[in-house]
């Protein structure tokens, strides 16, 4: 018994050990936000709360910069491609879990097998095809590339084959069409499925940054990323303005998580029927 006590005692300081070194470098950020500029923020070891904090830091930076412009833009492409993986991914999955046609595994082998191919191969491809469309410098542009993806495939695919056949084989009775079983059953089942899609979408779109410094030279539609990062040469690498700007930026991915990861729960349509 002692033993299995100093077991899990182990364990869990390991896990916390852990967990503080993963999270150090984000405390540090929020900490320099916070910090007056007679704090020395390099100072070793690092002083991780702040002497006098001060929220000037954040209102210098909202103040000099359109920062609202940038998290309206980022709010926007962030949302538009949650809505269109999930649409798009659910369609695209739906076929490939519940019905039978010719060629379903060798188009489903082919999909997931451009989860290998790095975004940087594709990358000019897909620039030339955005300028092409005229969609540089647009909302559009910014979404296109990511308007599905192949995980959120995989993801949904896996979701659907888990849901009992006598739930669809019911609707098909009622007289209820594919794209209505698709819609009334399929979707409801798999909701923790599609709320762990939009997360992942949400946090990649938002965190974005090769693909809108590509796409944009115009300011008025940079997102919250491009925004940061033209932070360092506003202000001369001053980092306390840095991290209030990183702070801003990654302060709504952990609100949108918080508020979503209470839905990532079984439905009870997909937890099994009833006899």
């Amino acid at each position: 018994m002692n033993r299995s006590i100093y077991k899990t005692g182990l364990t869990y300081l390991l896990l916390i050990t852990i967990a503080l070194a993963m999270l150090l470098p984000l405390i540090w950020l929020v900490s320099t936000a916070f910090k007056s500029p007679s704090e020395d923020i390099f100072q070793f070891p690092p002083r991780l709360i702040p002497l006098q904090p001060t929220w000037q830091n954040f209102v210098t930076v909202w103040q000099t910069n359109p920062f609202g412009v940038y998290l309206f833009n980022s709010t926007l492409v962030a949302a538009l491609t949650v809505v269109l993986n999930l649409l798009f991914c659910s369609l695209a999955a739906y076929p490939l879990a519940r019905l039978n046609f010719r060629g379903k595994n060798a188009i489903f082998t082919l999909v997931v097998s451009t989860i290998l191919i790095p975004f940087q191969i594709v990358m000019i491809p897909l620039y030339i095809l955005t300028v092409q469309f005229g969609l540089r410098n647009t909302y559009l542009g910014l979404i296109f590339p990511a308007m599905a993806s192949a995980f959120g495939i995989f993801l949904l695919r896996q979701a659907f084959q888990g849901v009992p056949k006598e739930l669809e084989e019911a609707a098909r009775m009622d007289g209820c069409s594919e794209l209505g079983i698709w819609w009334h059953v399929m979707l409801p089942s798999i909701r923790p499925a599609l709320v762990t899609l939009a997360i992942f979408v949400f946090i990649g779109s938002w965190s974005d940054f090769l693909w809108p410094l590509i796409i944009l030279d115009r300011p008025e539609y940079y997102t919250l990323p491009l925004g940061v990062a033209k932070l360092a040469g506003a202000f001369s690498l001053d980092w306390r303005l840095i991290a209030a700007g990183s702070v801003i930026s990654i302060a709504p991915i952990l609100l949108f998580f918080i508020v979503m990861q209470r839905y990532i729960v079984p439905t009870e349509a997909g937890s099994g029927v009833k006899g």
